[in-house]
């Protein structure tokens, strides 16, 4: 146990600094149970040990822990996937440290077994850590016979992105075709039910209520109410910015709401019984579709009062 040289002064007059230190480093039997469980992992295998009470213990002991007993010798193959129980996370790794970025300590029970063993998460952050998340060893490319012969473990593999695109082709019916035609000429045209005195845009030829048929054309004002709302989050090509809105607006002259979306105001002040008007694109850039109308912006009318009902009505 030599002293420290004379580059490392000791920081008190009464203090002397030693080291110890086994050159080569120490050596010792590794013993029949826990030689066998390294010489198993150097070939990527894990086994544990069985007691007289066939609880089976990974790492193997050559006691059971509970009773004293001997072990039995019968090995047993684990894993090599299986459960953390529990987790600390590292998130300044010391040179020591099996990894060089952050990951988690946890102790992770493999299949198979009755005990649990501590070994390196790399789980890419803490939040992905959780209790009962499944992980598999990742095994080093040489091993040797040593705990380390795992690099570490990771989770197993419970989602995949893939891409995802399918083409396919519509054609409307009689009733949409008329309406798309007129949203060409900039109108929205509902249809009258003679039975029910209801207005129901988009334009159909059979009542939803009753069954009636549908011959009375109506067209009905590009202004309206905005009945409900929900506020989006996601990027939609439609929209004119995230996030946006999509409501449902009784226009006047309709008695069904119809969902379009809601621009030229942030959404946070978007409300119920606020009045809109249809945004229209130029008629020479119209398809017939819902997209030749933008959205609907807020007219700077008072809004409609929803307690007494809703506006609208086509009778």
């Amino acid at each position: 146990m030599p002293s420290d040289p004379p580059s490392h002064p000791p920081s008190h007059p009464l203090e002397a600094r030693h080291v110890l230190e086994f050159p080569g480093g120490y050596t010792r039997s590794t013993g029949p149970v826990i030689g066998r469980f390294l010489t198993e992992l150097r070939d990527r295998r894990i086994v544990g040990v069985r007691t007289a009470g066939a609880r089976v213990l990974v790492p193997p002991l050559e006691y059971d822990p509970d009773t004293g007993e001997a072990v039995t010798g019968e090995y047993v193959e684990v894993g090599p996937a299986g459960t953390v129980q529990a987790w600390a996370w590292v998130s300044a790794p010391r040179p020591a440290h099996p990894l060089d970025r952050p990951f988690a300590w946890a102790t992770i029970r493999l299949d198979g077994a009755d005990t649990a063993l501590v070994h390196a998460v790399d789980a890419g952050g803490p939040k992905a850590m959780r209790p009962g998340m499944r992980v598999r060893p990742r095994w080093r490319d040489r091993t040797s016979g040593t705990i380390t012969d795992i690099e570490c473990f990771v989770p197993e593999v419970t989602m995949i992105t893939a891409p995802i695109r399918t083409e396919y082709r519509v054609r409307p019916g009689a009733a949409l075709t008329r309406f798309l035609e007129r949203i060409g000429d900039g109108v929205l045209l509902g249809g009258r039910c003679a039975g029910c005195d209801q207005v129901y845009v988009p334009y159909r030829t059979s009542c939803p209520a009753c069954g009636a048929l549908i011959e009375e054309e109506r067209e009905v004002a590009d202004t309206g109410t905005v009945t409900t709302f929900a506020i989006n989050n996601l990027p939609d090509p439609r929209a004119p910015e995230v996030p946006f809105v999509s409501a449902y607006i009784l226009l006047d002259g309709a008695d069904i709401p119809m969902i379009a979306l809601v621009g030229g105001i942030p959404a946070h002040e978007v409300r119920q019984g606020m009045r809109v008007r249809a945004v229209w694109v130029p008629p020479e850039e119209r398809t017939m579709s819902m997209a030749d109308i933008r959205w609907f912006a807020p007219t700077g009318e008072p809004d409609a009062d929803l307690s007494a009902g809703t506006p609208g009505g086509g009778a």
